[in-house]
């Protein structure tokens, strides 16, 4: 019985247990979300495959195309000279449908057990992964058959991003959560990273396999997610973080009594008790013009549209602009290109350390966005001069590209959804998620479009237009870094201040 420890040696094996779980929590909603990624990238991969120069190969004896067809081994509608805008659109009908779709999914986030609502996105959407790759078997040739199946995936993987950050928002209070929230967000890139390379396996032979094998890892990851997630804390007895239920007055302060890990975890079992006793009043989930007035909210989810266009467009462009201008194969440039993602978690990981140490989250994206264009217009002048250079060029783009990117989606999301303003109610957490994520996605739907668009007049044109947009995501900041400018000299101030004071004393 808890009476017969000692207060130390209860408050240890309460602080393991609970460290346990939030471990667990945080293994699965990493293993949850880098399967969404892992099934977004074979499209990526298999891009070269589908419209490829056949000229090189040999023609089977019973082929019908004429001899003079260098397109014979392209896979139709994407045999044609205007393949680089259908393969465009596929993506844009993907990622059209994952921006609309994000909007509603917060709000239903919110109001559905998160449980029930990632485990159907997950088994739905390694479903329409598998339709994809079954195109190949099933020797489907229509557009129309891609850009529908495209468009459902679209919609079902919107279950994912806002129900996984609400959960861990439910686990982790304020405390170090850009470290951390910068080390769990790598699964972006470990989710690039195992779908390039699981995609690359097949892209030269069986091409369908790419899409089916991580369609069928994401269901399975979904029958996971049923059987072991943990929505909150106080479901298991764990001591919820400080934003729960909290005043924001008391959060500020480490001298409160009722901040220490043992008052919280009381303060939650007492709360879990009275529910349990009779009925227990939520708070009332907030509107989604609610979550826009959050201050940082708008300059955030703006900010974050043209650090997604230039994310994505890399994500869904990159390992074809290395196969046409370095010649490599479709698998050597889809296991290059896992390297800009290599480099998006080095950047996530040092963003949300520097953040966290300076207290400037908007700043910290600032400065990242500004090393970003030079990089970019360095890597597409000199990045291909040797496989030295364009690994090197490529970790550097990635970290600085992703870097913000994760920092915003993560622990800058968590913090408006857990704001003072709201008082302690994290019911907004899903739906401020869903606005910053959803209006990034408007620009991840654009930056492959206009990728698919703008490359047919050169690489060149569509690397000064990732430029502009990192300059404009940049400039979208420039109020927020002021006000962090602005704390850091008051801080400075009255610590200089309290120094002169104990001086004279």
């Amino acid at each position: 019985m808890r009476s017969s420890l000692a207060p130390g040696v209860w408050f240890f094996r309460a602080f393991s247990r609970d460290s346990w779980f939030r471990g667990l929590i945080l293994l699965l909603t990493f293993l949850i979300y880098a399967c969404y990624h892992m099934s977004r990238k074979p499209i990526s991969i298999v891009k070269s495959r589908l419209h490829q120069n056949c000229s090189e190969q040999i023609k089977p004896i019973n082929d019908t195309h004429s001899l003079n067809d260098t397109m014979w081994c392209s896979w139709a509608p994407f045999d044609k000279d205007n393949y680089k805008e259908l393969l465009g659109g596929m993506d844009n009908a993907f990622l059209v449908a994952y921006a609309i779709g994000m909007f509603i999914s917060g709000v239903f986030g919110e109001r559905l057990p998160l449980r029930y609502y990632l485990s159907a996105g997950m088994l739905l959407s390694g479903l329409f992964t598998s339709l994809f790759g079954l195109g190949y078997f099933w020797n489907i040739h229509e557009l129309w058959y891609f850009v529908v199946i495209q468009v459902c995936n679209g919609l079902v993987q919107t279950t994912g991003w806002p129900s996984v950050v609400t959960c861990v928002g439910n686990w982790f209070g304020k405390g170090k959560r850009g470290f951390i929230m910068g080390i769990w967000n790598s699964h972006t890139s470990v989710g690039n990273i195992l779908g390039s390379l699981i995609a690359g396996i097949w892209v030269n032979g069986q091409w369908g396999l790419s899409f089916i094998v991580p369609g069928i890892i994401t269901a399975i990851m979904g029958v996971i997610t049923f059987l072991f997630l943990i929505e909150h804390p106080e479901d298991v007895d764990c001591a919820p973080p400080q934003h729960h239920g909290e005043p924001a007055e008391n959060q500020d302060n480490p001298e409160d009594p009722g901040n220490s890990p043992c008052s919280i975890r009381e303060s939650g079992l007492e709360t879990v008790a009275k529910c349990s006793k009779g009925p227990c009043e939520e708070p009332a989930a907030i509107s989604f013009f609610g979550a826009l007035r959050i201050p940082g909210v708008v300059e955030f989810s703006l900010c974050l549209l043209f650090a997604k266009l230039v994310s994505y467009t890399f994500l869904y462009w990159l390992p074809l602009y290395i196969a046409n201008v370095a010649h490599f194969s479709a698998k050597e440039a889809g296991d290059l290109s896992t390297l800009f993602d290599v480099g998006g978690i080095i950047g996530g990981i040092v963003a949300g350390l520097v953040s966290d140490y300076t207290n400037g989250r908007a700043t910290t994206c600032c400065v990242m966005l500004i090393l970003a264009a030079p990089m970019m217009f360095l890597y597409n002048y000199i990045g291909q001069d040797g496989i030295a250079s364009s690994i090197v060029m490529l970790i550097i783009c990635g970290g600085l590209v992703n870097g913000p990117y994760a920092l915003i989606t993560t622990a800058v999301s968590a913090d408006l959804g857990t704001h003072k303003s709201l008082k302690g109610n994290a019911k907004a957490l899903s739906t401020v998620t869903a606005i910053i994520d959803g209006t990034g996605s408007i620009g991840a739907a654009l930056g492959p479009l206009l990728a698919g668009l703008i490359s047919p007049t050169g690489w060149n044109n569509v690397f000064y237009m990732l430029i502009s947009a990192d300059v404009l995501a940049c400039l979208l900041l420039c109020r927020l870094v002021y006000k962090e400018i602005l704390a850091w000299k008051v801080s400075l101030s009255r610590g200089s201040g309290s120094s002169m004071v104990l001086t004279h004393q």
